[in-house]
């Protein structure tokens, strides 16, 4: 088949976990055979467009972001313009389009550019928010408009995945009768066949090591961190935190450290290399993610594949919640305060050798199903299904 999959950033260019997902999706498929174009932005400029086994095809060059970290809405309306271009060019070229509903233009663009084809069309859905987080997000007017672009944009396609169960029973809120597929993304943190028998009790692992791997945005809830730590080191003195990654939070993030009088405390050490990463998260006694917005929460499972509970928040916007076993690979924190989450990183580092077993394991369990190759199989089948 020729597919054409549909998303403004490219991994490795840009690391967040989206980019990851659609770049293993369209690895997988040519490995089965098909044609693969993936529709992104220029973000090289120098004509050094990253190495891969499918066609790089940029429709639109521009910053996709504000200084905040917050997407900017010229940059979906550019971004989307360039998606109908390309694809009313190629009208008719492909079997299968699969767009991104991050930003929801994509999906019009690449519906209306392909009206009247017999190409299918699947939308993924990354995160689906309430009428509240979108006017959180883009105030009162332009919020109330992106909720209704969303829940009209969910009926364009008759084939949609998400990334989560959570986000699965967002789009049944929207739309019953529809039946979307979840991504199986564990695969993209590890494969289980690394995970060494003894890994929990790997002498490398720091004790009192608190690890923060994320982009400084104001959703991560960082500045809760100073507080929080300070609580667990209370309790155990050992407790110290590295914060790795950047963003417009970062000087904030400082702020608070110092006004909690906690910078003996912290190491903050922006971003890193992956083999440097990966060192981290193996160190880590504990992962806190104490964001109140995930489609996912792919950092967790990167911290599992090597045998690191983590700790996140619980929260209405939060998927990450939905991948932490109480007490078996980590701990739901109620909330971001010091004391909701200082006692649950105390939690975690109780839990010691024998969490980090049962983290292991339930890594291990959790991936041999969901995995981004079934996920892919399962499209596909879906596919041929509709095609008969």
């Amino acid at each position: 088949m020729r597919i054409a999959i549909v998303y403004d950033c490219l991994f490795p260019v840009n690391t967040g976990g989206g980019e990851r997902v659609y770049r293993r999706v369209a690895e997988l498929l040519v490995a089965r055979g098909h044609s693969v174009d993936y529709l992104t932005r220029d973000q090289w400029g120098d004509g050094a467009v990253p190495r891969t086994n499918f066609a790089v095809v940029p429709v639109w060059t521009g910053e996709i972001a504000d200084a905040s970290g917050a997407r900017r809405m010229a940059a979906a309306v550019g971004f989307a313009r360039g998606v109908f271009r390309e694809l009313r060019r190629r009208r008719g070229d492909y079997d299968l389009v699969i767009v991104s509903a991050l930003p929801v233009l994509n999906v019009f663009a690449a519906r209306v550019a392909t009206f009247g084809r017999r190409t299918r069309m699947l939308s993924d859905w990354l995160e689906v928010w309430t009428w509240r987080k979108w006017r959180e997000y883009s105030g009162a007017p332009v919020g109330t408009v992106a909720w209704v672009l969303q829940w009209l944009a969910l009926r364009l396609t008759s084939d949609v995945t998400v990334n989560s169960s959570f986000t699965r029973a967002r789009v049944l809120r929207h739309r019953r009768g529809l039946d979307p597929i979840v991504l199986g993304l564990l695969d993209l943190a590890g494969k289980p066949a690394e995970l060494d028998s003894d890994r929990s009790e790997r002498a490398d692992v720091e004790p009192g090591l608190v690890l923060f791997a994320g982009r400084h945005i104001p959703d991560k809830q960082l500045t809760a961190l100073p507080a929080a730590v300070a609580v667990a080191h209370a309790e155990d003195p050992s407790v110290h935190a590295v914060v790795v990654g950047s963003g417009p939070e970062t000087e904030a993030l400082r702020r608070a450290i110092a006004e909690e009088g906690a910078g003996r405390l912290f190491d903050i050490r922006g971003r890193v290399d992956d083999d440097e990463l990966e060192r981290l998260f193996a160190e880590a006694a504990v992962l806190v993610n104490p964001s109140r917005r995930e489609g996912f929460g792919l950092v967790v499972a990167e911290a599992a594949a090597l045998g690191t509970p983590s700790v996140v928040v619980a929260g209405d916007d939060n998927a990450a919640a939905d991948l932490i076993k109480q007490g078996v690979n980590g701990f739901v924190a109620a909330d971001a305060g010091p004391a909701a989450l200082g006692g649950a990183i105390v939690d975690a580092m109780r839990g010691g050798a024998e969490l980090r077993r049962s983290t292991a394991d339930w890594f291990a369990s959790a991936s041999r199903t969901q995995n981004l190759s079934h996920s892919v199989d399962e499209i596909l089948r879906r596919y041929r299904s509709s095609a008969r």
